[in-house]
C-alpha cells in the first residue's frame, strides 16, 4: 500500500445518503480477480446511462473535479453487501480518503486494509463542506498525522485509532504489519521447534 499522511486535493462532493456497495462497484463488474482495473467502473450506473452515455450532471463527470483525491459523501456511506471491490474501485479511481459523517463498518475497516483514509466529521460540518463544494470547487488540506482537514478557512479535527493510523502512515497492510515482528516470529518459532 501507497502510505498517506498528508493529502491536498479539491473535494469531490457525492450528496447521497445510503451510498452502497453495489452503487459504488455493480455485481456485473466483479469478474476481475485483481485489485485493480475496478476505477473505471466505479459508480457506473449514476456516470453513465443504459447505452454508455456519459450522465454530464453526475459529479464524478465534471472536469473540475479530475484528478480529485477526496470524496465527500453523506450518511451511512459503503453500507449494503461487504464486498471488498467497494474500497479497491474507489482507491483505483484515485480516491485516498473519503470523508462522511457515517460509514457502514465492515467498509470502513476495508478502506483501512485497503490504503484508504476514511474521515467521520460531524453532520453538521458535512453538509456545510457539501453545500459550498457544490456552488464552487474548494480544496482540503489534510494531514492525517495532525489529524486535521483544513478547508475553506477553517480547520476540523478528526479521530483515528492509533493501530489504523501507523498502519496507513507507514503503508502497511496487515501482511507488512506481520513482518515488522519477523524476528520475534522466527526466534518463537525456533524455540517452539527446540520443545518439540
Amino acid at each position: 500500500m501507497e502510505p498517506i499522511n498528508k493529502v491536498k486535493s479539491v473535494l469531490t462532493p457525492l450528496n447521497r445518503k445510503n451510498v452502497d456497495t453495489d452503487q459504488i462497484i455493480s455485481k456485473e463488474f466483479l469478474k476481475r480477480i485483481e485489485r485493480t482495473g475496478f476505477g473505471e467502473f466505479v459508480f457506473y450506473h449514476w456516470r453513465f446511462d443504459a447505452n454508455g452515455n456519459k450522465i454530464e450532471d453526475f459529479v464524478l463527470n465534471q472536469s473540475k473535479y479530475d484528478g480529485s483525491k477526496i470524496l465527500l459523501a453523506h450518511d451511512n456511506f459503503g453500507c449494503g453487501s461487504s464486498r471488498e471491490h467497494a474500497p479497491w474501485a474507489i482507491l483505483d479511481y484515485g480516491f485516498t480518503v473519503v470523508i462522511a459523517p457515517s460509514f457502514a463498518d465492515i467498509f470502513h475497516n476495508n478502506c483501512f486494509k485497503n490504503g484508504i483514509l476514511p474521515i467521520v466529521l460531524p453532520v453538521e460540518i458535512i453538509e456545510t463542506l457539501l453545500a459550498t463544494a457544490e456552488n464552487q470547487t474548494i480544496e482540503a488540506d489534510i494531514s492525517l498525522e495532525n489529524q486535521t482537514i483544513k478547508a475553506v478557512g477553517q480547520s476540523y479535527h478528526f479521530e483515528i485509532d492509533p493501530y489504523y493510523k501507523k498502519m496507513l502512515i507507514n503503508g502497511w497492510d496487515e501482511i507488512s504489519l506481520t513482518f515488522q515482528y519477523e524476528e520475534q516470529i522466527a526466534a518463537f518459532e525456533a524455540k517452539k521447534s527446540l520443545t518439540v
